[in-house]
């Protein structure tokens, strides 16, 4: 068995201080962008991975190189996509992305005002962004491209639920005809007013009046002809009120599936990884650039993070994730 899916990192810096970020309050690791010729050097070791995704922590627009890492993955069959803050989109980007053959471009967005952008972001750069996307997507109409496919993307947070509406009719608007409502991943930390926590997930926590808005999003999203779904590939009323699991974990394909690398070449068995472990030696499985990925694949910590996965005691990192993440 080999990874159908690789997560390339392409830089693990932003240009963003969003308040939910581990990288607004300190690096994961040091500066780094990942070179196209490192890029040929890991997507030739893995022919089974068809979808590659160039993200990690981080905003790919700063990788000048992306343009000619699209070219090259896309000339070896392979469906690329990202996710984007889009603060850089302009005409230049907006061109390099659609020549480049792209599949997909992921805005997240996460507010529908100026306010709750700066506030969850922490820039004020929400006119901008829609600036960017309305030129974007007119740019596109003029050219008949019909990639990238433009999607916007909101957290799923108590303090921001009640824009969903406004955030689907925002991406009509736009002629942003897929909007998907995404859980919120929080973790641990002894800063409640930093890092995203508990109480501000919807997850397995829906009331009535939260569970009747969403309902009506999903017959609006019908009417204005927006695809509108949650970021597992489900409904989001379902993907924010699952019945709870004693194992939630023992769900997850990822390690059999999905091979994560950042821009230094560490391995993580998840693109969560990097914002759910506190410790993340603990959790790192090997560095592309010092072996290669087959034996990394194969080894004793790939296969006793597999194994822990499988039984009561995961990763701690695993504990708190569901199972139902966009890839």
């Amino acid at each position: 068995m080999a990874p159908t899916c690789l997560y390339l990192e392409v830089t693990n810096e932003c240009n963003l201080t969003c308040k939910t970020c581990p990288l607004t309050y300190g690096r994961v690791e040091s500066p780094a962008m990942l070179s196209l010729e490192k890029v040929r050097h890991l997507v030739s070791q893995f022919p089974s991975a068809t979808r590659i995704v160039l993200h990690g922590i981080g905003e790919p627009l700063l990788n000048k190189e992306l343009p000619q890492i699209i070219r090259y993955l896309k000339t070896e069959g392979k469906y690329v996509l990202f996710n984007s803050n889009a603060t850089l989109l302009n005409a230049k980007w907006q061109q390099a992305l659609i020549d480049s053959q792209l599949d997909e471009y992921r805005v997240s967005l996460d507010a529908t005002t100026p306010e709750s952008y700066t506030a969850v972001r922490g820039k004020p750069l929400f006119p901008l962004i829609l600036s960017n996307l309305e030129r974007f997507m007119a740019r596109k109409r003029q050219l008949g491209a019909d990639k990238p496919r433009v999607s916007l993307w909101l957290t799923g947070l108590k303090e921001t639920l009640a824009e969903l509406p406004e955030f689907i009719r925002l991406g009509h608007r736009l002629g942003i005809d897929e909007v998907y409502l995404q859980r919120l991943v929080y973790w641990h930390d002894e800063n409640q007013d930093k890092l995203a926590i508990p109480e501000q997930s919807l997850f397995q926590s829906l009331r009535a009046e939260e569970e009747a808005l969403i309902q009506s999003c999903e017959d609006l999203a019908r009417q204005l002809g927006v695809r509108f779904e949650a970021s597992g590939a489900s409904t989001p009323q379902k993907s924010l009120n699952r019945e709870a699991d004693s194992r939630p974990w023992s769900r997850c394909m990822r390690p059999w599936t999905v091979m994560y690398i950042t821009a230094h070449g560490s391995v993580f068995p998840c693109c969560i990884a990097p914002f759910s472990a506190d410790d993340l030696a603990s959790i790192t499985l090997g560095n592309a650039f010092a072996e290669d990925l087959a034996t990394i694949w194969n080894n004793a910590r790939y296969q006793q993070f597999r194994r822990a996965l499988l039984s009561d005691e995961p990763h701690h990192s695993c504990r708190g994730c569901g199972a139902q993440w966009s890839l």
